[in-house]
């Protein structure tokens, strides 16, 4: 279950960053509301997912998540350039987020 929000907790990052950018430095106000709503909202998600999670794979795991939706939706959206470099780079970031998953936890000391 940790997992799954913690990739929804990364899917707000998206959300809050791209709402950040849209608010033209908080003039905006739904914009505004977006952004600050879903930063509380992908915050208190991560520090549940830290209960459960290692903290360092859980951030490099939500911060790495987070940028690859960003962008990946920038491209989506027409407000940045597709290009394959980015699409393999982006790829290179979804494959180490698998690894790290797919690794597993160390035996307990004794």
């Amino acid at each position: 279950m940790a997992w799954i929000v913690l990739v929804v907790s990364a899917l707000l990052e998206a959300v809050w960053a791209t709402a950040l950018g849209a608010s033209d430095g908080f003039t905006n106000l739904v914009p505004s509301l977006v952004f600050a709503g879903t930063l509380v909202v992908s915050m208190v998600t991560l520090a549940y997912v830290v209960k459960h999670i290692p903290m360092s794979v859980a951030y490099a795991i939500w911060s790495g998540l987070g940028a690859a939706f960003t962008v990946a939706w920038a491209m989506i959206t027409g407000g940045e350039a597709v290009s394959v470099l980015k699409v393999v780079f982006l790829a290179g970031i979804i494959v180490c987020i698998a690894g790290l998953k797919l690794l597993k936890p160390p035996a307990p000391a004794l």
